[in-house]
């Protein structure tokens, strides 16, 4: 039985943000999964843009079986999707492929070609963050994998916040973790890494929107470079 379960059936979702965030900021990783997994059960997913699996490790001690989200955009490298087939294989996960409402033929019949060239924001929602949007109204929570030394937009977040653009609670398990936290962690317990961070790309997204990174440059400087732009919306 969850929380949510007991006798407080009303309980405002808001107000158990709130409480939670207060309580869980610089909290041990584990200890925020474990609260959001015995608040949510089974009403909680987790989502993944398979660039390593350390997010889903950590969960999936807690909360084997979990509901691992994958938004499939059509334009994703090879070895992201053999990364996410390695993760179907190894952890005790359940993936679930999300696509967007149009296959990429269909939205350069009716958009034209490269619209991530044209128009990044529009192809971002309309391949990422729109099916996600979707995927997630069966849930009443999602874990996140982002870190507040990722981008100047993350540094302000919460590890439990109110995602408002969905309805739902957010959790943020490794929000507070450095790069060489998740290095330390992904070597100590052998985690899957998409083999692309080695040759060049500390992060990754779509291949038509990522190039390798040159050493000392940002580690996100390759995604959508020139364009000005540095979150894919899912996140805003």
């Amino acid at each position: 039985m969850t929380l949510l379960e007991t006798d407080r059936p009303t309980l405002d979702l808001q107000d158990i943000v709130e409480s939670a965030a207060a309580a869980l900021e610089g909290a041990p990783t584990l200890e925020v999964i474990r609260w959001a997994v015995a608040t949510f059960g089974d009403r909680i997913c987790l989502t993944s843009s398979m660039s390593d699996a350390a997010l889903i490790h950590l969960v999936s001690k807690v909360k084997p079986g979990i509901d691992v989200l994958f938004v499939d955009t059509g334009y994703h490298f090879a070895e992201t999707v053999g990364t996410r087939d390695a993760v179907e294989a190894v952890y005790p996960v359940n993936v679930i492929d999300v696509t967007p409402s149009r296959t990429v033929e269909e939205q350069e019949a009716a958009l034209g070609p490269r619209l991530y060239g044209r128009n990044p924001d529009l192809c971002c929602h309309l391949r990422k963050v729109e099916p996600l949007g979707r995927a997630l109204e069966g849930y009443m929570a999602w874990f996140s994998g982002i870190r507040r030394d990722e981008t100047a937009s993350r540094r302000d977040r919460r590890v439990v916040e109110w995602d408002r653009k969905r309805g739902m609670v957010k959790v943020n398990p490794i929000l507070g973790w450095s790069q060489e936290d998740m290095d330390n962690y992904i070597e100590d317990n052998g985690v899957l890494v998409n083999p692309l961070h080695y040759d060049g790309y500390p992060s990754i997204g779509c291949a038509p929107c990522t190039r390798p990174v040159a050493p000392g440059e940002d580690p996100r400087s390759g995604r959508w470079a020139g364009m000005g732009k540095t979150e894919c919306g899912i996140h805003l």
